[in-house]
């Protein structure tokens, strides 16, 4: 179920999310500490993804709580598994890294697509414009 959260209390999380994004508030640290878990699940929408690495990397806070977060969910699974790298900070580093390439392909992709948007426009626009030349010049 990427990409989908639950909701505590039904409405309000929803609320909240649009008066923010609406006003382009910056996420706070109790939301960012509640998408800690989610972001390690991978777990959270594109949207949430960029809010919350912009809040993790300005937050010292924040991002202690991740790495600590992170490195017992990593640590669990590697006991699960049998498997174990003893790098978890650069474990987390890396799916950092990871994570912000997405961002910045979503954001290159959206860029473009509002490139490619704007020259089809114009392109519309030039052959009506040449098309209004014929109409009125006989």
């Amino acid at each position: 179920m990427k990409g989908k959260r639950k909701k505590i209390v039904p409405g309000i999380l929803l609320v909240y999310d649009r008066e923010n994004k609406d006003r382009g508030e910056k996420m706070d640290c109790r939301e960012a500490q509640r998408l800690v878990m989610p972001y390690i699940q991978d777990d959270l929408t594109p949207e949430e993804l960029e809010g919350f690495l912009e809040h993790v990397e300005s937050c010292p806070d924040c991002r202690e709580e991740l790495e600590i977060y992170f490195t017992v969910a990593l640590g669990l699974r590697q006991l699960d598994e049998g498997s174990g790298s003893y790098n978890i900070k650069g474990e987390l580093e890396a799916a950092l890294e990871e994570s912000r390439r997405q961002v910045r392909f979503r954001r290159m992709v959206k860029v473009s697509c509002y490139a490619v948007n704007t020259l089809a426009g114009l392109g519309l626009l030039t052959t009506f414009l040449l098309q209004l030349r014929i109409w009125i010049i006989p």
